[in-house]
């Protein structure tokens, strides 16, 4: 038989059970038993029935399904909040579409319009670095579709936020490089734009202040995460008339390009230059040397998503009135970059 020959219920007549029982099945939904959905799926293959969970939306105006907007797939801290954030749904019975923003807001908007068009029941999101005017997402809830910011999370937007202490890894971060006798601590950041970037350089100031560090102008630098913007922040720090013995860095990227400008350079790391990054990724082990770094913990955060994407579907939570915001904890991992 051909594909487009064959039903649900035909499926259904198959294997003696009812049609919405077998739609369930084909949908992974967590009230149906294991051995129920291996023998449904075993007999659509058999028959070559293919599940259209699009159709089964419209027909049920429920989808079993959430939207993802990353900046992108490839870092990181979001490639583990996304394996954790599916991980966590598919044992409610829902999936996951997942879409990347490549760090643009007008890409961000098409995006949210096509999970819109796949019938998604809610929306995770991480916004794009550049993302400023948030009413794109408050038409989503308008409709009826709610919405999670997590990690970069707009700062005067009523909405549910999950976010890391970034304000607390700063300040560890800088209070460690102080304990190792450093001075000039330089900060590369990202755009004050964001939240987590001014949080961060927030929590660096204190460091400072704490320890009647003063705070030099000079050694601050923001602008995109980048290795090239990274390179070249590092040509403008080490030119300049203060040159730092430390770098904090808002990223792990930006603190293993200033380990590879400090090796052609020639200086000593961390004899003459100390160094922490942000985010803990798996190159902080590896690289020579090893990177010292303040630990997120994605896994924790993309649970905490997805664990509160479930009590806003499940109406847990009155949608729109009490807005929900929750902080993930954070680590100082130390490592050769910042001590002997």
């Amino acid at each position: 038989m051909k594909n487009t020959t064959i039903t649900i219920k035909d499926l259904a007549l198959e294997v003696g059970m009812s049609i919405s029982t077998v739609s369930r099945a084909l949908s992974n939904h967590h009230h149906i038993s294991e051995s129920t959905k291996a023998k449904v799926n075993e007999a659509a293959q058999k028959l070559g029935y293919r599940y259209n969970a699009l159709a089964a939306a419209l027909r049920n105006s429920k989808s079993n399904t959430i939207g993802l907007i990353v900046p992108r797939v490839s870092m990181f801290f979001h490639a583990a909040v996304i394996t954790s954030i599916q991980n966590t749904l598919h044992k409610y019975g829902y999936n996951v579409i997942i879409c990347q923003s490549n760090e643009s807001p007008e890409l961000e908007k098409e995006m949210l319009n096509l999970l819109h068009a796949s019938r998604v029941e809610g929306i995770i999101v991480s916004c794009s670095i550049k993302t400023e005017d948030f009413s794109h997402f408050s038409d989503s809830v308008n409709d009826g579709v709610p919405v999670i910011f997590y990690d970069r999370v707009p700062s005067n937007h009523p909405s549910h936020k999950i976010k890391g202490d970034e304000y607390t890894g700063a300040y560890l971060a800088t209070s460690h490089l102080i304990e190792q006798g450093c001075k000039n601590i330089a900060h590369i950041g990202g755009p004050l734009t964001s939240i987590q970037y001014k949080e961060r350089f927030e929590g660096y100031k204190a460091a400072l202040k704490k320890n009647s560090i003063p705070f030099i102008e000079e050694i601050v630098l923001f602008h995109e995460l980048t290795n090239e913007n990274a390179l070249n922040s590092c040509e403008k720090l080490f030119n300049g008339a203060i040159v730092p013995d430390a770098i904090f860095a808002s990223n792990d990227t930006t603190a293993l390009a200033v380990i590879q400008f400090a090796k052609k350079r020639h200086i000593a790391i961390p004899d003459h230059l100390k160094v922490v990054g942000y985010s803990n990724d798996n190159r902080t082990e590896i690289s020579n040397p090893t990177l010292t770094s303040v630990e997120q913990f994605p896994h924790e955060m993309g649970e905490q998503a997805a664990n509160l994407m479930m009590d806003i579907i499940k109406q847990k939570i009155v949608p729109g009135r009490n807005f929900i915001s929750l902080t993930t904890p954070v680590e100082l991992i130390k490592r050769n970059s910042s001590s002997n």
